[in-house]
């Protein structure tokens, strides 16, 4: 295939599936000579291997001498064998070499079949961000306003504080996970002081996603003692954890965060014509 010698700048975002990264992805990038503005946005699966500062200088600075500004974001899914090492955050960023002056950093989740594996540039360039879990730097993401977490352990009410203050402009939130948090996390303190600092806050969400989710993530955002969700309009849940966490449209504490949703979707799809849900969703 021909180079593409005219090509300035790229911005690719996708997710990369049965070897497309290695077999299509890479090879259009290795055209592109002259490129001096290159932005990555990339979820692959079934890798063998971590990305790293060799693949990044290998890969890309050794094809691209005008490169000026590379934002990427890497989101990978490796296999668990006998093959790949028990890497930690040092090591990976040990690989970089002293030509790549960005900074990076990186997550990882060693599951039972393999492991979740971020790596990324700073500043975090990207509006969204996927499959992250309970450990994440403290770093503000103050690009992102799509946000995917999702984890084999609980989300308790102090992960969810960690996420409104390092998502500050959070739009769309999706989460997934299974498992109920932990009763302690579900006993709000009486105390008018400790229960408003307890309250978070997300000034800017208005589409969220629970149709993944343990019934108690919510009660965690429609209670209106533990989140303010005062621009949801879009809403996806269950119906069992629906009908459940709002006592059949009768909750006075899940009300308010309902107020204003406009696009209500129920998984699996049933009909309800109650007085008391429509009084609970005034503006569907």
């Amino acid at each position: 295939m021909n180079n593409l010698p005219d090509l300035k700048c790229f911005y690719l975002q996708s997710g990369c599936f049965n070897g497309t990264y290695y077999g299509h992805v890479l090879s259009l990038l290795h055209r592109m000579s002259n490129i001096e503005a290159l932005n990555l946005h990339l979820t692959i699966d079934n890798q063998t291997t971590f990305i790293d500062g060799k693949h990044i200088y290998n890969e890309f600075i050794v094809h691209m001498s005008r490169l000026r500004t590379f934002n990427f974001y890497f989101c990978t899914f490796i296999l668990l064998n006998k093959s790949v090492n028990n890497l930690s955050k040092d090591d990976i960023l040990q690989t970089f070499p002293n030509i790549i002056y960005q900074q990076v950093d990186c997550m990882f989740d060693y599951r039972y079949n393999d492991i979740k594996y971020h790596l990324f540039s700073l500043p975090f360039m990207f509006d969204y961000l996927p499959f992250i879990d309970n450990v994440f730097p403290s770093i503000i993401f103050d690009h992102v306003i799509r946000l995917l977490v999702d984890d084999e352990t609980p989300f308790e009410h102090e992960f969810f504080m960690r996420i409104a203050c390092s998502f500050p402009l959070l739009k769309i939130l999706s989460i997934y996970n299974r498992l109920p948090q932990l009763t302690i996390s579900n006993k709000l303190i009486s105390n008018d002081n400790q229960l408003c600092s307890t309250i978070i806050k997300y000034p800017y969400l208005t589409s969220l996603d629970l149709q993944f989710a343990h019934e108690d993530y919510i009660e965690q955002f429609l209670n209106d003692q533990k989140t303010y969700l005062r621009h949801l309009t879009k809403l996806k849940v269950t119906d069992y954890g629906l009908i459940s966490v709002t006592r059949n449209f009768t909750n006075e504490r899940t009300r308010l965060n309902c107020m204003n949703v406009k696009q209500l979707n129920i998984s699996p799809k049933i009909s309800i014509h109650s007085e008391d849900f429509y009084a609970y969703f005034p503006s569907l």
